[in-house]
């Protein structure tokens, strides 16, 4: 093979597979609708995407032709009709999934793949982090940018071990052969896809069959979810106060958190966070737990590694942090699903409590706004004041009777308002707010730099390598 074409490069997931096939040596080309900076990046890295979605401006001549040397990924959040999609798909090309390809690069290793309605992107991220702090090093196929890496991607030619974030959407996992799965949380999500819950929790299930038989499970404590790991197969429970792995002996003060790690047959005392809040001792657990399972963990190195944890971008991910116990502070989290929203406004009350929070939040697909509104609702009137946006549809067609209204009036909050997105910039600075809390997995993070240059540009944070 010699050519890769992605119809959908911009996405993250997309991103790290572009990242690797470039690293083969290979003619890395694309297609996706809108310009970001991530796809910047990687245009500056040597992929060549086009946005206009017609085969003339989009496909390069190499790759109009079927060829054994060519291979055509692409991601379910392109639409079918997509003209580029089309000539593909009808072409006699070698066409398949994100999560095919991602399956085929990592069968030959020893993968550690973490799943989960939330949770998934910082707990890999983790994991591979204290795995690159080994002599045993990793390769990580990563759902986030990992702050200081500058990248989703990283790449071993000697370690045995890949990370992977194993995506439920459209039921992707599945095309995964895990050495070790990780299941953080089964809340309900993507039933667009699904239909129900019950569906939902079936495909969990169907991924924890696909464990090596020298494999394990890891799974949170307290899920719906009932596994079916195939004979031979360790399962384990972990969570932040039970479980065969979880934190003991919690601490909280100075902006810090500690605990010690408790895992089969020992403690390792004195983790501290490297990004402090509360959820983060779940994910720090699993991601402990699971490099433990490979039985090749040096402990005072992992102590290290999770302290030293930059964090994910847009997983509350601090942009701005004024000096002083009043200054402003602006918090940006990709939190999109309700009890994601709850996890987050508890964090940022935990970290400042008594101040006035305000949360921005963009609602992402018409579909979940539908199916969980109240619960949207109920999440964000935990805050003092809500800016809600316009809905982000993404790969979805409006459907009647669904925005952000029906979340809105749903808010038990006097302080509350809606505005389009372009609105967002002007709407922040003319509210003097105190700690804002933006929150959605659509594009209204992208405004929040300009926000803080806007706001006071000396106390913006800066996460270049270092």
């Amino acid at each position: 093979m010699k050519r890769v074409y992605f119809i959908g490069a911009g996405g993250i997931g997309m991103a790290a597979l572009e990242r690797y096939f470039l690293s083969k040596g290979m003619t890395v080309a694309g297609y996706d609708r809108t310009p970001t900076a991530l796809t910047r990046e990687l245009i500056h890295e040597g992929v060549a995407i086009s946005y206009e979605d017609s085969v003339e401006a989009a496909v390069p001549a190499e790759f109009r032709t079927p060829s054994p040397d060519t291979l055509v990924v692409y991601t379910p959040a392109v639409p079918h009709d997509s003209e580029v999609m089309t000539f593909f798909r009808e072409g006699g090309f070698n066409l398949v999934k994100r999560a095919k390809a991602l399956g085929h690069i990592t069968e030959g290793s020893k993968a550690l793949c973490f799943s989960g309605t939330h949770g998934k992107t910082t707990t890999s991220s983790m994991a591979a982090h204290i795995l690159h702090s080994q002599p045993l090093g990793c390769n990580a196929f990563l759902g986030g940018i990992l702050l200081r890496y500058n990248s989703n991607l990283m790449l071993s030619p000697t370690s045995p071990y890949t990370v992977a974030e194993a995506d439920e959407y459209d039921r992707s996992f599945h095309q995964l052969r895990p050495y070790i799965a990780v299941v953080t949380a089964t809340d309900p999500d993507h039933l667009d896809i699904y239909g129900t819950e019950e569906a939902y929790l079936e495909s969990f299930a169907h991924f924890t069959e696909l464990i090596r038989p020298d494999g394990a499970l890891l799974v949170h404590t307290g899920l719906k979810l009932v596994p079916r790991p195939p004979k031979g197969v360790k399962t384990y429970t972990y969570s932040r106060h039970e479980g065969d792995f979880h934190a003991g002996n919690i601490r909280r003060g100075d902006g810090r958190i500690v605990f010690d790690f408790v895992y089969p047959g020992g403690v390792l005392r004195d983790i501290e966070l490297g990004v402090p809040v509360d959820i983060n001792i779940d994910n720090a657990v699993a991601a402990l737990a699971a490099c433990w399972l490979t039985g090749e963990l040096d402990l005072e190195a992992a102590r290290r590694a999770v302290a030293s944890y930059p964090g994910v971008e847009r997983r509350f991910q601090v942009h701005m942090r004024q000096p002083g116990p009043q200054g402003k502070v602006v918090i940006d989290d990709y939190a999109h699903h309700p009890d994601e929203l709850r996890s987050s406004i508890s964090s940022v009350r935990a970290l400042y409590p008594g101040r006035h929070l305000t949360v921005a939040f963009q609602p992402h697909l018409y579909t979940r706004t539908r199916d969980f509104a109240p619960e949207f609702a109920e999440a964000l009137s935990m805050a003092d004041a809500v800016v809600l946006a316009d809905i982000y549809p993404a790969r979805e067609e409006p459907i009647p009777g669904v925005s952000s209204k029906i979340i809105f009036d749903r808010i038990n909050l006097a302080d509350k308002v809606m505005i389009s997105k372009d609105d967002f910039v002007n709407t922040m600075k003319n509210r003097n707010f105190d700690i804002l809390l933006t929150v959605g997995a659509g594009d209204l993070s992208f405004l929040v730099p300009e926000l803080c240059m806007a706001v006071d540009p000396g106390s913006t944070i800066s996460y270049e390598n270092d």
